[in-house]
């Protein structure tokens, strides 16, 4: 049975869903509707109906996510309509404050089309980045992605992007600019790639491989002070000790690796998970450029070991970088 979320990691999730829909109000409001460009999404078609009939952006946006949320309830499930239900509410209620007079927007980059249009693509994808990394949306084309997706075998990616193209393109209808059609294109690609670095940077994580005398209590002090579990590892270093080599000969590339890269190697007990056998595995940190002298070294001893090779944010420790972190001051110092 799992044990229940804690109430202020829900709270932050709300939070962060606040600081991203007040990022995509701005995005929209002080640099897309300003000159005419077309947003995606169903705020894409609150502004086509605002240009065509001078209503204002959040009506047709907050009538369009309610229907669209109802007939998707069953398909996204309770919590992520809540959490959709939220910042539509907050779009709503910002964009509402605007139109009114209640916030004044100052008037940036209007003299110029393609900076105003970028930096709207990079508030608004940022915006629903961040809410999207902790399961909200802005709703609109990502429920009729949901249903299509619940029904038909289309990627979600690929039927936002279908909506979208659509909706951009719609616009010439009332803009009657293809350059605004041309910046619309704009916003969506650079609004793509500011979601996807915000969802991936917020669901990223680091691993670590640390070699040390004093494992036991480095392993205690990361459980209790940074509250992560650790795994030992039972290994063996040729001398003291990012590639993972799984060899027959691993004796004679270890070896190798010492004396011609200068550099240390970890061997680790292992075993195959479908024949059983047991496999002796190296575990080699080395600079970038060594790569090519490393790999070298492999085939010649061995042609047919197994080899992963991954990058590294940083390797500290003799031999390589110092420790960097900011040392806690001493209470009562």
């Amino acid at each position: 049975m799992n044990s229940p979320r804690p109430l202020w990691k829900s709270v932050q999730d709300y939070v962060m869903i606040a600081i991203g829909m007040i990022s995509y109000c701005i995005g929209w409001n002080v640099f897309l509707l300003p000159i005419n460009v077309t947003a995606s999404g169903l705020p894409g078609v609150a502004s086509i109906i605002y240009w065509a009939t001078g209503c204002p952006v959040q009506i047709p946006y907050l009538i369009a996510n309610g229907v669209l949320l109802l007939a998707g309830l069953k398909v996204l499930g309770l919590k992520f309509c809540l959490k959709t239900v939220y910042a539509v509410a907050i779009v709503t209620a910002l964009t509402s404050l605007i139109s009114s007079g209640y916030i004044v927007i100052p008037e940036l980059l209007h003299d110029q089309p393609l900076w105003s249009a970028f930096l709207g693509a990079v508030f608004c994808g940022c915006g629903i980045g961040l809410g999207f990394s902790v399961g909200g949306s802005t709703g609109g084309t990502d429920i009729i992605a949901a249903i299509v997706n619940k029904y038909r075998d289309i990627s979600l990616g690929r039927v936002i992007m279908i909506c979208d193209i659509v909706i951009i393109t719609s616009s010439y209808l009332v803009v009657h600019d293809i350059e605004k059609i041309f910046y619309g294109y704009v916003v969506l690609c650079v609004q793509g790639f500011c979601i996807d670095q915000v969802v991936n940077s917020r669901r990223r994580s680091v691993q670590f491989f640390i070699i040390s005398q004093k494992y036991e209590e480095i392993g205690k002090r990361i459980n209790v002070d940074a509250e992560r579990g650790v795994t030992v590892v039972n290994a063996s270093g040729f001398y003291s000790g990012q590639f993972f080599i799984i060899s027959k000969k691993y004796m004679e590339i270890g070896k190798r690796i010492n004396t011609d890269a200068d550099r240390g190697v970890t061997v680790v007990d292992a075993s195959g998970f479908y024949s059983g056998q047991e496999v002796k595995m190296l575990f080699v940190l080395a600079k970038q450029r060594q790569a090519p002298i490393i790999f070298r070294m492999i085939s010649e001893i061995d042609p047919h070991a197994f080899v992963s090779q991954s990058a590294v944010i940083g390797v500290y420790g003799n031999g390589f970088d110092e420790f960097k972190y900011k040392a806690k001051k001493e209470h009562g110092v």
